[in-house]
């Protein structure tokens, strides 16, 4: 179950039936986002999405830190020898890539954050769709101390997640803050101790990848389409869900057997099930 598979500059293991570990593995720059990292994580969500028997992700860092954002010795290569051929920021060509990936992934993907989530790192726990964190965590929208405003997708997530005056004052103070207040405010869905985060990340993981995976996948896509839609079009979302699904197989295999047993307890599958 724990078949290993390295990267250049990240890996994956299968830790539990239908869930995958990926963890960034720069510990020596924490974490920090180059190129062939970007390239590394396109490439196996890639791969990992067409595995059918994948499930869920769940998201980590090597070392100390979960993500320090873009490898500043890297961006300022990138900002003296390449910006001025391509005319895009460093963020836009490395980083947009890996937080539209996670975004507009089938899987779910759960950010075990076991250190610090800095400016980019920060933004790459927020697209996640779940988001634990070990007591050691800190938390920090810190572009605004290298002169920069949030740049790659922070002014989106955070209004969302913890309205627009935390965000503001996240974003324009560039503060970094603890776990504890991280939860306060609703960044983390909770706070573990750092031996058990893994283990309680791969374990949320486990219970969604007990489900039919195409009900899992139309979930995610209706709640994140909802985050731009007004009621009427998430409710066209929802109409146009539930056509596909209840015509699928796993919505008429529950409805067969609770025809047969005539029992309105049994519509319902055990998550060992659906396979």
């Amino acid at each position: 179950m724990t078949a290993r598979v390295d990267y250049e500059t990240l890996f994956t293991e299968h830790v539990a039936d239908g869930v995958v570990l990926l963890t960034l593995n720069r510990p020596g720059s924490a974490n920090g986002v180059v190129p062939e990292l970007a390239r590394d994580m396109v490439a196996t969500l890639t791969a990992l999405e067409a595995d059918l028997s994948v499930r869920a992700l769940v998201l980590t860092g090597a070392g100390r830190q979960f993500c320090a954002g873009a490898d500043l010795k890297e961006m300022n290569r990138y900002l003296a020898e390449e910006m001025p051929r391509t005319g895009e920021p460093y963020n836009a060509r490395v980083i947009f890539p890996v937080i539209e990936r996670i975004v507009g992934s089938r899987l779910p993907v759960i950010a075990a954050v076991n250190g610090g989530a800095a400016a980019g790192g920060f933004d790459l726990a927020l697209a996640c769709d779940i988001r634990v964190a070990s007591t050691a965590a800190k938390f920090g929208e810190t572009y605004i101390r290298l002169g920069l405003p949030p740049g790659n997708g922070g002014t989106w997530f955070l209004p969302r997640l913890v309205g627009p005056g935390l965000a503001a004052e996240l974003a324009l103070t560039g503060d970094v803050i603890d776990a504890a207040r991280a939860l306060q405010i609703g960044l983390v869905n909770r706070v573990v101790e750092p031996e058990s985060l893994i283990d309680d990340a791969v374990g949320t993981a486990s219970r969604i990848a007990a489900w039919s995976w195409r009900a899992v996948q139309m979930t995610k896509q209706s709640l994140r389409s909802a985050w731009q839609q007004d009621l009427s079009s998430s409710l066209a979302t929802n109409y146009w869900a539930a056509v596909g699904l209840q015509a699928g197989p796993d919505v008429k295999e529950v409805w067969r057997r609770s025809s047969r047993s005539g029992r309105r307890g049994s519509t319902s599958r055990t998550p060992r099930e659906w396979r």
